[in-house]
């Protein structure tokens, strides 16, 4: 591979030939040849929006001439836009505080604003990675930033929208099947019945509340720690520089972002990526049960509950003919134990920090934001592919009505609750329906007692 040599406070390295990163991100490559994973692109996005805002930033307090920040704004717009995804290829583990990713970030731009300006790649007295794209900053501070910055764009745009879709389906589902009348269950028995729109009624209020965890999170989320530099103190950060950036960063992305109030917490603690990180797990524990519910209530087709018809979307096994199984349902099961996971890694993540420094953010990175698009991806698949095509099967969910035993719960006020049981033993014992044992014992006004849809 033809190379070129590039250089940083440390000396030599040679790197790639067309690569735009230069020699602390070719040490990060060769320190971390761990996962083969990069960090998401909904974080770089995050670094290129912060690097484009303080170039401005920068021209406007006179640190870097127009020319210079122009440049440097173009470069980082082409980071934010994901033309230069191929020059960031360090490993998600790394250095805890990313600035491996920040430096690859600050190479990437300088050397890409170099080429705007018609200069070799590498004029580090043209355009300095430290000396101009990362002024103001520090990689303690810009780490965090980014990664608040790409957790709320992602809540916000891609998982809000798709939980809300899911819901309307829900609820949509709930209208549908309100005449449908289904025998409840609980601990694996028959219980009294229901509505199988009060079931779905019941998954869209789910999703309801798990927009409105997510709602709650996005102040602590939209508190940005740019302004602190190194620990906090914000050494070598010019007065308003911060909150300049993030005025602009407000205007670019549309959410509601504010300097830190503490900017001592806002680097050494990760709490607010937890209480994200919570609130996606409660996500993922809903959809899980949702998803879960509706797999057994579609068991069968002969042999099980089979109180609904999934969408046949693929055959369900390579032995058996015609079987078809509730595969997307199953996706959604793997996809909460995942988010579920990334809850347990994000939880040591924001135990971990130290003194003035949290030293796992871009762990945190990775695991909030796969968990956010899996949970995002997951629920337009699962609205498209069974949710839309769902239906009720009304004739076996009247027939699992008329044979269940805990009919005898609506005798009870009339014949007593002993009385009812008996009738209940004995309609189980004589493979008889309750109406049927309850008929021959002679109790009256079994239709206005049997009524289904009043004990609903």
């Amino acid at each position: 591979m033809e190379t070129r040599i590039e250089r940083d406070s440390m000396g030599e390295m040679r790197v790639p030939v067309d690569a735009l990163y230069g020699a602390t991100t070719q040490r990060a490559v060769e320190n971390f040849p761990i996962s083969g994973r990069p960090l998401p692109r909904a974080f770089l996005r995050a670094l290129g929006l912060i690097k484009k805002a303080a170039a401005s930033v920068n021209q406007d307090l006179g640190a870097i001439d127009a020319t210079l920040a122009q440049a440097i704004r173009q470069a980082a717009d082409e980071v934010a836009d994901g033309k230069l995804d191929a020059h960031f290829p360090i490993d998600v583990y790394q250095t805890g505080s990313g600035t491996s990713t920040n430096m690859n970030a600050n190479e990437v731009i300088a050397n890409r604003a170099c080429q705007l300006l018609g200069a070799p790649i590498g004029s580090r007295e043209k355009v300095h990675p430290n000396d101009h794209v990362n002024r103001g900053q520090s990689s303690n501070d810009v780490i965090p930033t980014a990664l608040h910055v790409a957790c709320a764009e992602e809540v916000r745009m891609r998982l809000i929208p798709a939980l809300r879709r899911m819901h309307e389906a829900l609820r949509q589902k709930s209208e549908d099947f309100d005449d449908v009348l289904k025998i409840g269950r609980t601990h694996l028995q028959d219980a009294t019945p229901l509505r199988l729109g009060q079931v779905f009624g019941g998954f869209a209020a789910q999703l309801e509340r798990s927009i409105e965890r997510l709602e709650a999170v996005m102040p602590r989320l939209c508190e940005l720690a740019l302004g602190g530099t190194a620990v906090g103190t914000g050494i070598n950060c010019p007065a308003g520089f911060a909150a300049k950036v993030i005025a602009k960063l407000e205007i670019e992305t549309h959410l509601p972002f504010v300097e830190a109030g503490d900017h001592f917490e806002a680097q050494a603690a990760r709490d607010a990526a937890v209480e994200l990180s919570g609130a996606l797990k409660s996500v993922a524990v809903s959809l899980y049960h949702i998803a879960n519910n509706i797999r057994w209530l579609g068991s069968g087709p002969r042999c099980g509950i089979a109180e609904i018809r999934l969408p046949e979307t693929q055959p369900g096994s390579s032995i058996m003919p015609g079987k078809v199984n509730p595969v997307i349902p199953e996706a959604m099961l793997q996809v909460s134990m995942r988010v579920i996971g990334n809850d347990a890694a994000v939880t040591m993540a924001g135990v971990s920090g130290v003194f003035e420094l949290n030293v796992t953010i871009p762990l945190l990175a990775d695991a909030l934001l796969e968990s956010i698009h899996l949970l995002s991806n997951a629920s337009h698949v699962f609205v498209e592919r069974c949710l839309t095509g769902l239906e009720a099967d009304r004739e076996r969910c009247a027939e699992l009505i008329e044979r269940s035993l805990m009919l005898c719960t609506a005798l009870a006020p009339v014949v007593g609750y002993d009385k009812a049981a008996a009738i209940a033993k004995q309609a189980h014992k004589e493979r008889k329906t309750v109406r049927e044992v309850a008929t021959e014992q002679g109790v009256q006004n079994l239709d206005t007692l049997l009524d289904i849809r009043s004990m609903t």
